[in-house]
């Protein structure tokens, strides 16, 4: 992970991106199992917190792209994303 002196940032200030990237380069680290246990273990629950986070934020775009519609009239409507 990142520097261990230095605290990791809030899950919820984090954008979509950035929390993906951090989530993508956890996993890679517990894939290579060259942490000890300790370590491991406080990344996976920051992975947790993290994967939560993306989840939320791609449930706030889905709904927002549900939300508006524009129809060839110009009129607009809400309809389930495909």
């Amino acid at each position: 992970m990142a520097d261990p002196q230095k605290p990791a940032p809030d899950v919820a200030s984090l954008s979509f991106e950035d929390a993906l990237a951090e989530l993508e380069q956890i996993v890679r680290q517990l894939e290579a199992g060259q942490q000890k246990l300790e370590d491991s273990i406080a990344a996976y629950e920051r992975g947790v917190l993290l994967r939560r986070h993306c989840e939320a934020r791609l449930s706030e775009a889905e709904a927002r792209v549900e939300a508006i519609v524009k129809h060839a009239d110009g009129s607009l409507s809400t309809r389930p994303l495909e």
